[in-house]
């Protein structure tokens, strides 16, 4: 599954990932009250395709009112499900007593849910983290109870809110909530699944239903391509050539520039240059000029320019 990501999950970054064997996704998350306010940023987050299924849309919020018009308000664009973010650890959404923040009052998350639950005919999911921090880590409990309140599937990042995205994943409780014998729903896992091998091991080993795949698959939707063809024959793909690579990198412009205008598009897409090129060597001129242009022909003059570097050299290597 490709995990939501704030300014980073949209449209044009997820056909890209679709494209690459991606089975599941989900939009950016979405605050419940920028919907009901008619925020024409959260407004437009709402929008799917079909080839992009199936694909969950994911809100957030901390007033059970808000969630609950929020969920009616995202059934009308005909999602495959509704998510609850309660995992998100930035400040500004902490700070509105959402997201990560609901792990500090396990009732009101419960209440949160249900008013979800309740408003929607879709099918409901959670994510989340392993609790606020090193001495509150409930996921056990919060499984539990959000599945009693009638939640579909969890998904589990194996950090806690104050770790925010530090230190390394701990995936043993959530093994420990997948083993739970009252546990009747999927259980996916979330955190540093960045190899094919690491992601068959942790499902190995940890016995969970499926695994989610973030930063990992920033600039490198390969990953996802790359995952089911080892699980399935235990070979690693050799990685993506340079012309694959300008390929999606130029397909997720094109998609930006389609979404967003050309001026917000080009704008926008300068944070993923880096990770397209990433590990090529002597790449620091042609990102350079990439995040300098607003000029879509300079662009492309870019794109070939890296191609016949890169296709004449043995710079590959970095």
């Amino acid at each position: 599954m490709l995990a939501p990501m704030e300014d980073v999950s949209d449209p044009p970054f997820r056909a890209v990932c679709k494209q690459y064997g991606a089975d599941l996704m989900f939009t950016e998350f979405i605050s419940s009250e920028g919907l009901i306010r008619d925020a024409m940023k959260s407004r437009q987050k709402l929008d799917i395709f079909d080839y992009e299924r199936p694909i969950g849309i994911q809100i957030f919020g901390g007033d059970e009112d808000a969630m609950a018009l929020a969920a009616k308000i995202v059934d009308t664009t005909n999602p495959d499900l509704v998510d609850i973010n309660f995992g998100c650890p930035v400040k500004k959404v902490v700070c509105k007593g959402a997201g990560a923040a609901v792990l500090k009052d396990i009732d009101l998350m419960v209440r949160l849910t249900t008013a979800v639950v309740k408003a929607t005919k879709l099918p409901v999911t959670v994510k989340t983290r392993l609790g606020w921090d090193n001495n509150t880590k409930n996921i056990e409990e919060v499984a539990l109870r959000l599945q009693d309140v009638g939640i579909q599937a969890l998904s589990v990042h194996g950090r806690t809110r104050v770790q925010m995205y530090k230190g390394e994943a701990d995936w043993t409780l959530i093994a420990k909530v997948k083993d739970n014998p009252r546990i009747q729903i999927p259980i996916f896992g979330n955190g540093d699944i960045d190899t094919p091998q690491k992601a068959l091991e942790y499902k190995s080993r940890y016995g969970v239903d499926g695994v989610m795949i973030g930063r990992a698959a920033i600039g490198y939707p390969w990953i996802f391509r790359e995952i089911k063809h080892y699980i399935k024959t235990g070979e690693i793909l050799e990685p993506p050539t340079i012309e694959e690579r300008l390929e999606a990198c130029r397909k997720h412009l094109y998609g930006s520039v389609s979404w967003k205008g050309q001026t917000l598009g080009i704008l926008e897409m300068r944070r993923h240059y880096a990770s397209y090129l990433k590990g090529l060597s002597h790449v620091k001129e042609f990102r350079t000029r990439l995040v300098m242009t607003d000029s879509l022909a300079e662009i492309e003059q870019v794109f070939a320019d890296v191609e016949a570097f890169y296709s004449n050299s043995l710079a590959l290597a970095g």
